[in-house]
């Protein structure tokens, strides 16, 4: 198989923006928020995703992706509480329903009810909702819920605990992933998205995070930002700080995804990174949606990289399959339940 792990619902019918337009306007006036959802069919769910995500996948060889909320849309820097824990219940249930109809093609992840200057520890009953009625099988972490001003505590922080542990007890990673930049020095998927990526490794390098809860898993998205590429001063900075070789301190437990759209940026992570810790993901249809001139091919159709690149069969299978499979054990029981 083909597992892509990095998949948002982008593609998700109108009447969902225009629920969230409706909260939010709601929100700033003061009035009562809507409490029903937006009014979706299953033949527009469909429509939204058969002349889009599936058609790509098909054309592409994936045979099923991990599929969350947009996380351009989660804007947890918007609202309060109430307002982030009524819009996540919709999205988590809208990629649910997804999954339903697409058993085979389309596995769960659930964004989080953050609000900035929130206790984390609000987000657990979401997680053991997404995990027991939608069949989540991993969540997505913002570790900026401020939209790009930085005002949260690192990952290692004992006020993340409470997500860290119930991740543990339902068996599911998190993806670390921002959502929206406000910050008009930092653009959304240009620089906001790789600067979290690099910002997160960091966090985890100067904390002992994974000693404390060694069978914690994170995915850091889209590569891994500036990390493999400058693995090098990160094995320094470790050092310098008395920490273990990374190998040792992070890879037991940290994992990078294949969002990178070209081929060099792919053979370096391939270089850098051991292949255990490497997972198959696209992101599609996400930041990047244009054709490479120099190619004539989608820049992020990553099938075609690990295709390309100069490693075994069996080292791209990993990639491509038993990675996702073994990060992800709550996918992994849903495949071999229908035979997979």
């Amino acid at each position: 198989m083909i597992i892509d792990c990095h998949g948002h619902y982008t593609t998700a019918p109108t009447p969902l923006g225009q629920w969230r337009d409706r909260q939010l306007s709601a929100f700033e006036a003061g009035e009562e928020l809507p409490k029903s959802g937006p009014a979706i069919t299953d033949d527009e769910i469909r429509e939204s995703l058969e002349s889009n995500q599936l058609k790509l996948m098909d054309e592409r060889g994936i045979d099923l992706t991990i599929f969350s909320p947009r996380a351009s849309f989660m804007a947890h820097h918007l609202g309060d509480f109430e307002v982030s824990s009524d819009w996540t219940k919709v999205c988590n249930d809208l990629c649910a329903r997804v999954a339903r109809l697409y058993p085979k093609r389309f596995a769960p992840a659930a964004m989080l009810p953050q609000s900035q200057g929130v206790d984390p520890a609000t987000c657990v009953d979401e997680i053991k909702r997404s995990a027991d009625e939608n069949g989540a099988v991993a969540v997505n972490l913002n570790p900026d819920p401020s939209g790009g001003h930085w005002t949260a505590p690192p990952l290692t922080d004992p006020s993340w605990y409470p997500i860290y542990e119930t991740m543990i007890e339902y068996q599911l990673p998190a993806m670390v992933h921002v959502s929206t930049s406000v910050n008009p020095a930092f653009h959304t998927t240009g620089a906001h998205y790789l600067n979290a990526d690099t910002t997160a490794v960091m966090q985890l390098i100067e904390g002992d995070l994974f000693d404390r809860y060694p069978e914690l898993n994170l995915v850091v998205p889209h590569g891994g930002g500036a990390a493999p590429y400058h693995w090098g001063r990160f094995r320094g900075l470790a050092t310098a700080l008395g920490k273990p070789d990374l190998s040792e301190h992070l890879l037991g437990n940290l994992y990078f995804d294949t969002c990178v759209y070209h081929q060099p940026g792919i053979d370096e992570l391939l270089t850098v990174i051991p292949t255990e810790n490497v997972l198959f993901a696209s992101e599609m249809i996400g930041a990047v949606r244009t054709v490479d001139p120099e190619t004539g091919h989608y820049y992020e159709d990553t099938v075609r990289y690990i295709n390309a690149a100069d490693i075994s069969e069996e080292t791209r299978s990993e990639i491509f399959e038993t990675n996702v499979r073994r990060v992800y054990p709550r996918l992994d029981a849903h495949l071999q339940a229908q035979g997979l």
